[in-house]
Protein backbone atom coordinates (compact mmCIF):
# COMPACT_ATOMS: atom_id res chain seq x y z
CA UNK A 1 0.00 0.00 0.00
CA UNK A 2 1.43 3.74 -1.28
CA UNK A 3 1.65 5.87 1.81
CA UNK A 4 0.50 9.25 0.63
CA UNK A 5 2.93 12.56 2.56
CA UNK A 6 1.46 15.21 1.49
CA UNK A 7 0.01 16.65 4.73
CA UNK A 8 3.24 15.66 6.47
CA UNK A 9 5.31 17.46 3.96
CA UNK A 10 3.50 20.50 3.90
CA UNK A 11 3.55 20.80 7.92
CA UNK A 12 7.21 19.68 7.14
CA UNK A 13 7.92 22.46 4.74
CA UNK A 14 5.83 25.09 6.54
CA UNK A 15 8.28 24.69 9.76
CA UNK A 16 11.30 25.60 7.38
CA UNK A 17 9.02 28.55 5.53
CA UNK A 18 8.24 29.67 8.99
CA UNK A 19 12.15 29.78 9.85
CA UNK A 20 13.07 31.55 7.12
CA UNK A 21 10.54 34.40 7.05
CA UNK A 22 12.44 37.44 6.64
CA UNK A 23 15.45 36.00 4.48
CA UNK A 24 16.20 37.42 1.37
CA UNK A 25 14.51 37.20 -1.87
CA UNK A 26 14.10 33.36 -3.25
CA UNK A 27 16.14 32.61 0.38
CA UNK A 28 12.67 32.79 1.67
CA UNK A 29 10.10 31.55 -1.27
CA UNK A 30 12.08 28.84 -2.98
CA UNK A 31 11.91 25.10 -0.93
CA UNK A 32 15.64 24.43 -2.12
CA UNK A 33 16.71 27.71 -0.66
CA UNK A 34 14.85 28.08 1.86
CA UNK A 35 15.71 24.54 3.00
CA UNK A 36 19.54 25.30 2.18
CA UNK A 37 19.53 28.34 3.99
CA UNK A 38 17.87 27.34 7.31
CA UNK A 39 20.12 24.60 7.62
CA UNK A 40 23.01 27.40 7.51
CA UNK A 41 21.36 29.47 9.74
CA UNK A 42 20.92 26.48 12.64
CA UNK A 43 24.54 25.39 12.21
CA UNK A 44 26.10 29.38 12.47
CA UNK A 45 23.88 29.84 14.90
CA UNK A 46 24.76 27.49 17.05
CA UNK A 47 28.54 27.58 16.45
CA UNK A 48 27.79 31.28 17.34
CA UNK A 49 26.53 30.19 20.68
CA UNK A 50 29.64 28.72 21.50
CA UNK A 51 31.78 32.14 20.29
CA UNK A 52 29.47 34.01 22.11
CA UNK A 53 31.07 32.48 26.16
CA UNK A 54 34.49 32.56 24.48
CA UNK A 55 34.07 36.43 23.62
CA UNK A 56 32.47 37.49 27.16
CA UNK A 57 35.16 35.58 28.85
CA UNK A 58 37.70 37.29 26.59
CA UNK A 59 35.94 40.79 27.88
CA UNK A 60 36.03 40.13 31.24
CA UNK A 61 39.65 39.69 31.16
CA UNK A 62 40.52 42.54 29.41
CA UNK A 63 38.29 44.35 32.29
CA UNK A 64 39.97 42.88 35.16
CA UNK A 65 43.75 43.13 33.44
CA UNK A 66 43.03 46.77 32.73
CA UNK A 67 41.69 47.28 36.46
CA UNK A 68 44.23 45.13 37.80
CA UNK A 69 47.19 47.22 36.22
CA UNK A 70 46.02 50.60 37.23
CA UNK A 71 45.90 49.08 40.80
CA UNK A 72 49.52 48.18 39.92
CA UNK A 73 49.41 44.00 39.35
CA UNK A 74 49.55 42.14 36.34
CA UNK A 75 46.81 40.30 35.29
CA UNK A 76 48.78 36.84 35.76
CA UNK A 77 49.84 37.76 39.35
CA UNK A 78 46.92 38.61 40.66
CA UNK A 79 44.99 35.70 39.54
CA UNK A 80 47.75 33.19 41.11
CA UNK A 81 47.83 35.45 43.85
CA UNK A 82 43.64 34.94 44.24
CA UNK A 83 44.15 31.12 43.85
CA UNK A 84 46.53 31.38 46.27
CA UNK A 85 44.85 33.18 48.85
CA UNK A 86 41.72 30.92 48.42
CA UNK A 87 39.08 33.15 47.38
CA UNK A 88 36.60 31.97 44.62
CA UNK A 89 35.72 35.09 42.61
CA UNK A 90 34.80 33.82 39.01
CA UNK A 91 36.27 36.24 36.04
CA UNK A 92 32.68 37.75 35.59
CA UNK A 93 32.03 38.69 38.71
CA UNK A 94 35.60 40.36 39.43
CA UNK A 95 34.90 42.39 36.08
CA UNK A 96 31.75 43.44 37.55
CA UNK A 97 33.13 44.58 40.82
CA UNK A 98 35.99 46.14 38.53
CA UNK A 99 33.43 48.30 37.41
CA UNK A 100 31.07 48.94 40.15
CA UNK A 101 32.88 49.08 43.24
CA UNK A 102 36.78 49.79 42.66
CA UNK A 103 37.51 49.89 46.49
CA UNK A 104 36.51 46.34 46.48
CA UNK A 105 38.68 45.54 44.22
CA UNK A 106 41.06 47.24 45.41
CA UNK A 107 40.99 44.96 48.66
CA UNK A 108 40.54 41.56 46.24
CA UNK A 109 44.02 43.11 44.71
CA UNK A 110 45.36 43.58 48.39
CA UNK A 111 44.36 40.02 49.80
CA UNK A 112 46.04 38.58 46.39
CA UNK A 113 49.28 40.44 46.90
CA UNK A 114 49.55 39.30 50.32
CA UNK A 115 48.94 35.65 49.16
CA UNK A 116 51.78 36.18 46.91
CA UNK A 117 54.02 37.62 49.09
CA UNK A 118 53.35 34.37 51.63
CA UNK A 119 54.26 31.96 48.94
CA UNK A 120 57.67 34.10 47.87
CA UNK A 121 58.75 33.98 51.32
CA UNK A 122 57.69 30.48 51.92
CA UNK A 123 59.53 29.41 48.63
CA UNK A 124 62.90 32.19 49.40
CA UNK A 125 63.03 30.21 53.05
CA UNK A 126 66.55 28.03 53.63
CA UNK A 127 65.72 24.30 53.49
CA UNK A 128 66.31 23.29 56.94
CA UNK A 129 68.18 19.18 57.30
Amino acid sequence: MRVKTSVNARHRKKKYFRLAKGFYSDKSRKWRQVKQQVERALRTSYVGRKKRKREFRSLWIMRVNAASREVGISYSRFMHGLRLSGIGVDRKQLSEIALGDPKLFAAIVEAARKALDGATEKSSAPASK
